[in-house]
């Protein structure tokens, strides 16, 4: 299959995948299982040679069962989660959130939370959400480390946690408030997705939740149009500091993104992220780098002084492009998404 043709097959499953999210109305029920994070050791390698056509915006989210109807729940209903389950009555109103994805998840549809864990930092709330929810909302700490005392004191009626961060303190969380758990930290395009199709059943919005994810399946679908046939290049995004080079592989929520515009990622594995050296990186040898700057100083600048950083191909083309952090990396979620495609095709088809 030539590129030209493989680029039409792509944006045809887009089409056929999106159309699929509205058929499937009833999956995720009380027999949905819990999700599971990955393992965090795997290793780097180039992208396999395929002729299948690579996940795209429409069979990502295809695969994503539709929340189940608003006249299908009940007063008291029973929602299942990366930990279990729990009952919750009614429609909550007065919610916690204690990752940034599930702070995108609200505003997609409207909603303010009443506390945020923010790492106390109000900033890292990206515009476009800041612009909806508001500012009437309480910091309840780090995400690492939330302040179960200031979200006892907010009386909410629903707590969201993540899975990797949270569920050492579940039960206590519990304690406060009904509370779900899924996943946030290291989870893909697809699995924000999912998320946010269980906490449209926690809110009682799920008629909003599903509207707003076949309106996200026009949006994506609309800037994947904007990517030339042609592309072939190959796409890194990796958090820089001062010690680290932390790249986002295949899974990655970033990469899933990319990968939806039909852009190839240059690390394909399971695992979601990969720690790079110079060699390493070199070895790789990406065609375009994104990078999400972490403070004043960073190893990158520790390398731009080097041959094999010289001779790099994006380095060489320059096509080292410096992202938004806050966006890029830590938010996640449906407007995340939607706001990262359109950096990426300002940044490459000004």
């Amino acid at each position: 299959m030539n590129k030209l043709n493989a680029r039409f097959a792509k944006r045809h499953l887009l089409s056929i995948a999106f159309a699929a999210l509205a058929v499937i109305a009833v999956a995720c029920n009380s027999d949905a299982t819990a999700t599971q994070v990955p393992s965090t050791t795997a290793t780097v390698s180039a992208p396999a040679s395929t002729t299948t056509p690579e996940p795209t915006a429409n069979s990502v989210i295809g695969s994503i069962p539709k929340a189940t109807s608003a006249s299908e729940l009940s007063t008291s209903r029973t929602i299942q989660h990366t930990l279990g389950e729990t009952t919750i009555e009614g429609s909550p109103e007065r919610v916690v959130v204690l990752e940034f994805s599930f702070v995108d998840a609200l505003a997609s549809v409207g909603i303010s939370p009443v506390g945020i864990a923010d790492d106390n930092k109000r900033g890292r709330i990206i515009p476009r959400v800041a612009e909806i929810i508001g500012d009437d909302w309480v910091s309840v700490g780090t995400r690492a480390q939330p302040n179960l005392e200031v979200i006892l004191s907010l009386e909410p009626d629903l707590i969201i946690a993540d899975f990797q961060r949270h569920s050492a303190i579940y039960d206590e969380l519990s304690e406060l408030a009904p509370t779900i758990v899924l996943k946030s930290l290291q989870a893909s395009y697809a699995e924000t997705l999912d998320s946010m199709v269980t906490i449209g059943q926690a809110l009682g919005k799920v008629e909003l939740v599903n509207a707003r994810i076949e309106e996200h399946s026009k949006s994506m679908t609309a800037l994947a149009e904007q990517v030339p046939n042609d592309e072939n290049r190959t796409f890194l995004a990796a958090v820089v500091w001062d010690e680290g080079f932390n790249a986002h592989a295949s899974e990655a929520y970033t990469m899933g993104v990319l990968k939806v515009l039909g852009l190839e990622s240059a690390i394909v594995q399971e695992d979601p992220y990969a720690e790079l050296n110079l060699e390493s990186l070199v070895a790789i040898d990406p065609d375009v780098m994104f990078l999400m700057v972490a403070g004043d100083h960073t190893l990158v600048d520790d390398w731009e002084s080097n041959p094999l950083w010289q001779n790099l191909i994006a380095v060489q083309n320059e096509s080292v492009i410096n992202m938004d952090r806050n966006l890029w990396s830590r938010f996640r979620g449906i407007i995340a998404a939607e706001e990262i495609a359109k950096d990426t095709i300002a940044a490459l088809y000004p």
